[in-house]
């Protein structure tokens, strides 16, 4: 996984929640993923870890 300082992709997310990251990409498309912190110059939407795991903490279903 990446150090805590970088920003996660769709394949960070999915390795740190335990799914597939086109699970990720259906939780985007469907509303459910906090909207990125930033989106690179590709295009690709990126999030920082403290993002992502506060939202991980509260999402739907987590156990």
């Amino acid at each position: 996984m990446s150090r805590s300082t970088d920003l996660w992709s769709y394949t960070d997310i999915a390795r740190h929640i335990n799914v597939r990251p086109e699970t990720v990409r259906t939780y985007r498309r469907h509303g459910l993923l906090p909207d990125p912190d930033l989106v690179d110059a590709g295009g690709r939407p990126r999030w920082y870890p403290a993002t992502i795991r506060a939202w991980a903490r509260r999402r739907p279903g987590h156990r």
